[in-house]
């Protein structure tokens, strides 16, 4: 039987996220024709989990290995995916799934980050230039730390004059925070980097929202860079963690995870039941949680 890869996205409004998720699926087949790979959205988007679960099994499938495709580890990774496949192993007696860590500050992301950053600022001018790298944020400070893991990780030996974080929702500094510290610290140049994979809600506002502070500030230069994108090196990355899994050598990180230790304002995290991410059959069912929506 031909080994089974579920890959899991968040789903997005955006018909140009949605198309660039599929990409990546397709770039993910072409690297692995021994497999059947099949992708997935949280919500949003169409194909849901359940139909791409569904699919696999009609193709025989018992055994199904899943990669969510998101670059932290936050409540959808340990909670909404796990929940889901939960339901799908209920929906579908005798299947089962094996689930991998997310994508992470993967050596090949930062790279192609960088390669972002170098379309916009020429490397003879990153040490007079400040970054500033944006992520989703969350309510899990794990979540919000690693995006921290991530700027010092792209400042470590590639010269940039300073890498400083924000958020473009649910946690502080944002946008226009991330950017001002910049200013202060001396930076006459800065650019400004979504940690996103692909177009979506969240990454508009991110450009509008540094396009306007760049209005109210015209003695500083600000650029744009590009997200991450459907790239071969994303590809292989989801393989990698593919390998991960099917070689037993999983890595997930849990000593800062707020489901599992106790951290300052978020008690009540620990050990609560993860439940599923219910969604009617339309998979864009407006809803209300405690985050938005890319």
């Amino acid at each position: 039987m031909r080994p089974a890869l579920l890959v899991i996205g968040h789903g997005t409004t955006s018909p140009a996220g949605v198309a660039q998720f599929g990409e990546l699926v397709q770039r993910v087949q072409d690297a692995a024709p021994h497999a059947d790979v099949a992708g997935g959205f949280l919500e949003l988007s169409p194909p849901p989990i359940q139909d791409a679960a569904a699919l696999l099994v009609a193709a025989g499938h018992r055994t199904v290995d899943v990669v969510p495709l998101v670059l932290v580890a936050a409540g959808h990774s340990k909670g909404d995916i796990p929940a889901a496949l939960r339901r799908e192993e209920l929906r579908h007696p005798g299947l089962s799934f094996r689930y991998a860590r997310p994508l992470g500050p993967h050596p090949a992301l930062l790279a192609e980050a960088a390669a972002r950053l170098l379309a916009v600022v020429p490397r003879e001018q990153w040490p007079q230039t400040a970054v500033v790298l944006v992520g989703r944020g969350a309510t899990d400070p794990d979540a919000n730390s690693e995006i921290a893991k991530t700027a010092r990780l792209l400042h470590e030996g590639r010269g940039f004059g300073t890498v400083e974080t924000s958020f473009i929702s649910l946690a502080e500094p944002s946008v226009p925070e991330g950017l001002e510290r910049a200013r202060r610290l001396g930076y006459a140049r800065i650019v400004v980097l979504p940690w996103f994979l692909f177009a979506g809600v969240l990454p508009d506002r991110i450009v509008a929202q540094s396009q306007d502070w760049a209005v109210h500030h015209p003695d500083v230069d600000v650029r744009l860079a590009g997200l991450l994108g459907p790239t071969h090196a994303l590809a292989a990355v989801v393989l990698e963690r593919w390998r991960e899994l099917e070689s037993g050598d999983l890595r997930m990180n849990c000593d800062t995870c707020a489901y599992r230790i106790t951290l300052p304002g978020f008690e009540g995290k620990v050990g609560a039941p993860q439940t599923p991410h219910d969604h009617p059959d339309d998979p864009a069912h407006p809803h209300a949680h405690d985050h938005e929506h890319v």
